[in-house]
């Protein structure tokens, strides 16, 4: 045999080794005999099955593979370099993956990725790291996909179709064949599910659910706002029916087992255009001088019996989604805004904390359980702040809710003046103790009967607003403490919010010295003091949403939980939610655990609640990104019909590929491009949040004002262009 034909043989075996590790490794932990290697390697021949043969067994008597029964085959784990973590794509379609305990987040380029989508559980393979490099490395196991439905355009082709993502973050089409297109017609917005992705396909393969209709039509837009985050936006038919056969008669059987309050004066505050009113306050004077105030919450859970459909749709849902033109309710309307609503003038079954306060709002004692009441009145909140102003009861046209100017009982004045002297003193303890007031600016739209944006609006949070958050707060409070501080320990649902990451509110302290601000890190207590310093200093200056929008990312996120820590941004050290169970399932659940502890019920189990927190906690957040996406495609849609105005905005953030701007007068955010930018050639300088002129080094900095016009508006992908005209 010639030394070429030596040399060649080494070379086979080279590539068997690499081909068998290869198989093995991407066998996501599979095992394999010999023929499946020999069939994946395409090794055919009865020499090349033999040297395969021979190379297992050498493999294995070096254990660098694994023989897992007889002939067959699987790779070595390793502990060391494998990670468990979340895929986060940019958008240049790399990928970083986040895994919980490493400090830094692991690079994987997009050819590492191994068809893993943004938010999959994925293991990933760590390369050795070199010296000032970055974590790098590649995913080697699809463990869970976040979701397999995605929002798409078609694009119909004579034998299949296409779908195109309108998530920039999904970096592939989805392939359809027609028999699964249904009713979609080319250029449509579809909801398409994958149902396959054959190794040797470009595309993952799927089927259309459902048409959205075209886009740029608004109601396409709204559905595929929810859509794209799983978010349903109708109940299903056999829902609705249990719903509608529900009995929802007050019954005098039932008053009897509970605490009567119908006659004791009770009223609600609210929104004005509320219809679920899932919160009454109750308010008398005792005859010892202390008052007794009632916080009564709608009895959802008298209703919403565990292990029915209606009790799995209230769950997968697990809260309300409030986008600019519509609520998505947690509930069907049978319960939501009829039975469970806390409408005047009609009894309703509720779930009470019960409060005796004297007149510094120093607590004398308490009770929790279920009562009957009977409300009075319902008032807007506009209505409530003006008896609070004015001290009087005499509401005139232009606050009234009731068409004409009206007037309110003396009795029902002095509670609502009562409550708010109350809610003051409790709002100062709070804040004395650490708590921080975040009272950030709320976008509203006026919209016409057609759900196009006439003007844009900002929510503001007064007496009244705060006059509710204070006994909403107390009651969540309160009833987390009466089961936390039990002995032995309860298993129970937590609302909890961490202490912010000290790295976070350094670099947040770097931002805020440009404006002349800055946060004192002597102690908790100094870090929460000048964290409302600052956002009290911000307000009704220029750059007060920037600040208040970076000092909350700074923030831990709020979530829900069975392991009480407190939380930090109320300074409380126990708090739930129990306010609002209209919208809110934990709300529910911690109903239902307050009720099994006060009859005496053993501890619940703590697994079970902890996995029901958890999937809250995500639908939170699911749905707090689709309220935020709906706010931004009705900017948008608003700023479409003032392209020839000129607006002064603030630079809100500042990258490699361009700086964000907030217009001042309706906080609609927009890009400027940096090629778009034309008087220089203009670099990114992360250490000065700016963008910098290489000739003119004439910059624009995080913060500075400046005059914009809009360039280009895109609904679909919920995109704002400006134009820069120059600073302001």
């Amino acid at each position: 045999m010639s030394k070429k034909d030596k040399r060649s043989k080494s070379q086979k075996r080279n590539e068997i080794t690499k081909g068998i590790f290869t198989v093995l490794e991407n066998g996501e932990g599979k095992s394999f005999n010999y023929k499946q290697i020999a069939e994946k390697l395409n090794i055919t021949e009865g020499n090349g099955r033999n040297e395969l043969i021979k190379k297992l067994v050498e493999l294995k008597e070096k254990k660098r593979i694994l023989e897992e029964g007889k002939g067959q085959y699987m790779a070595v784990p390793s502990t060391k370099s494998y990670h468990t973590g979340r895929v986060d794509i940019t958008g240049r379609g790399n990928a970083y993956i986040i895994v919980e305990g490493l400090e830094d987040d692991v690079f994987v380029p997009f050819n590492k990725l191994k068809k893993a989508f943004h938010g999959d559980q994925v293991d990933v393979y760590i390369y050795p790291r070199r010296r000032g490099r970055k974590l790098e490395g590649e995913i080697t196991k699809i463990i869970e996909r976040k979701k397999t439905t995605f929002v798409g355009i078609v694009d119909l082709q004579k034998t299949f179709a296409f779908i195109r993502p309108t998530d920039h973050r999904m970096y592939t089409d989805i392939f359809v064949s027609l028999d699964k297109v249904g009713k979609a017609n080319d250029g449509d917005k579809v909801i398409v599910k994958i149902v396959d992705w054959p190794e040797d396909r470009d595309s993952p393969m799927g089927e259309i659910t459902e048409v959205l209709g075209k886009p740029g039509e608004h109601n396409t837009e709204i559905h595929s706002i929810l859509a794209e985050y799983g978010l349903p936006y109708e109940f299903p038919l056999e829902v609705e029916h249990f719903a509608d056969t529900l009995d929802t008669s007050i019954k005098e059987d039932e008053i009897a087992k509970r605490r009567d309050m119908r006659n004791v004066l009770t009223f609600t505050i609210d929104p004005r255009d509320a219809k679920d009113f899932d919160d009454a306050l109750s308010f008398q004077k005792l005859d010892n001088g202390n008052y007794e105030i009632g916080v009564h919450i709608a009895d959802v859970s008298h209703y919403l019996k565990t292990d029915t459909i209606l009790d799995d749709e209230a769950y997968e849902r697990a809260t309300s989604v409030y986008l600019v033109d519509r609520v998505v309710p947690m509930l069907p309307e049978v319960l939501s805004n009829n039975a469970c609503s806390l409408r005047p003038n009609e009894e309703k079954y509720t779930f009470s904390a019960i409060f005796e306060l004297d007149e510094n709002a120093i607590l004398k004692s308490e009770w929790f359980g279920r009562t009957v009441i009977n409300s009075n009145e319902r008032f807007a909140y506009e209505e409530a702040q003006y008896i609070i102003e004015n001290a009087s009861g005499t509401i005139p046209k232009e606050v009234s809710i009731r068409g004409d100017g009206y007037n309110v009982d003396e009795e029902v004045v002095n509670a609502t003046l009562t409550f708010d002297k109350l809610a003051k003193i409790l709002r100062e303890k709070r804040m004395i103790s650490g708590a921080i007031s975040f009272d950030k600016v709320e976008v509203r739209f006026n919209l016409n009967e057609n759900s196009e944006p006439e003007g844009v609006y900002f929510k503001e949070s007064k007496d009244a607003n705060k006059l509710i958050e204070e006994f909403m707060l107390l009651a969540n409070k309160k009833v987390a403490e009466f089961i936390g501080k039990q002995k032995p320990t309860k298993t129970f649902v937590y609302r909890i919010h961490d202490e912010p990451n000290e790295d976070k509110l350094m670099a947040l302290n770097g931002i805020i010295s440009r404006f002349g601000h800055s946060l004192n890190f002597k102690s908790k207590k100094d870090i929460s003091d000048s964290l409302n310093k600052l956002l009290e200093d911000v307000r009704g200056k220029k750059e007060q949403n920037l600040v208040d929008t970076l000092a909350i990312r700074s923030m831990s996120k709020a979530i829900y939980t069975t392991d009480n820590i407190g939380h930090y941004g109320l300074a409380f050290d126990y708090y739930t939610h129990f306010t609002s169970p209209i919208r809110r399932y934990p709300d529910i659940m911690v109903h239902r655990l307050l009720q099994h502890y006060l009859d005496g019920g053993s501890t619940a189990k703590t697994e079970v609640y902890e996995e029901k927190c958890k999937h809250s906690s995500n639908m939170e957040s699911l749905a707090a990104s689709a309220e935020r996406d709906s706010i931004k495609y009705m900017q948008i849609k608003f700023m479409e019909d003032h392209k020839d105005q000129e607006f002064i905005g603030v630079i809100s953030g500042v990258t490699e590929w361009g700086i964000y701007v907030e217009i001042i007068e309706n906080k609609c955010e927009g890009m400027v491009r940096i090629r778009d930018i034309k008087d220089d050639y203009y670099t990114f300088d992360d250490k000065e949040y700016a963008i910098i002129g290489e000739k003119t080094k004439k910059s624009y900095q995080l913060g500075d004002e400046v005059l914009v016009m809009v360039k280009n508006t895109d609904l679909m992908k919920r995109h704002l262009d400006f134009s820069l005209l120059g600073k302001a």
